[in-house]
């Protein structure tokens, strides 16, 4: 059974990756990949349902924290009526649930990741004083400083210097070298498969 599954899955890996070399073998590309979207789509409403049953059961159970788990199913239903009857482009639904709800909420949780990572740098300073967690901390504050919203706009030198310098230099430079990192982890993770070096979808 190992063996087929092995087979199964570097046949169709070659014929997805012909398709990008091959004009022939664009339609059995096309086909596989729509197989995999339907397959995570799949995957993703088995998620969501375990989801609710598991919250179901907290409501059931009158746990401590069962009142937002009401909260998130009775949220999860009514956006997904909602936007299922006026169309997930309708104006309203984008100013209701994407403007009004997605947004501000993503907002503050960005603001509390900044928070959090400043406060994380502090307790990093105290408890390891080294170079790098002073020069760590320092970066932090002075793009708390340059990011922050006065009346008189921007902090002068901090907010028109020195955040736009790191921002797009240093820290873009090191954005790309992660993603370069990334994309050549899942190629060789890719071919592993490919070959049948690695096997996670026999277990092992």
């Amino acid at each position: 059974m190992r063996v087929f599954t092995a087979v199964i899955a570097i046949a169709v890996g070659v014929l997805v990756l012909l398709g990008y070399f091959l004009p022939q073998a664009v339609s059995s590309q096309i086909i596989l990949l729509d197989w995999a979207i339907i397959l995570a789509g799949a995957a993703a409403l088995v998620g969501i349902l375990n989801l609710v049953n598991v919250h179901a059961d907290k409501i059931r159970r009158r746990a401590k924290d069962g009142i937002y788990s009401a909260v998130l199913i009775i949220g999860l239903f009514a956006t997904f009526v909602f936007a299922l009857v006026l169309k997930p482009q309708n104006a309203y639904v984008q100013a209701f649930v994407l403007k009004g709800i997605i947004i501000p909420v993503e907002a503050s949780l960005m603001g509390l990741l900044a928070v959090s990572l400043l406060y994380a740098a502090v307790r990093l300073l105290r408890r390891r004083s080294d170079v790098m967690s002073i020069v760590f901390i320092v970066t932090a504050g002075l793009l708390f400083l340059g990011s922050a919203t006065l009346p008189f706009g921007d902090v002068p030198l901090i907010g028109t210097l020195v955040r736009p310098w790191v921002t797009q230099i240093w820290a873009l430079g090191g954005a790309r070298g992660i993603l370069i990192g990334v994309a050549l982890g899942t190629l060789t993770t890719g071919l592993r498969v490919l070959f049948g070096v690695d096997r996670p979808y026999g277990g092992n």
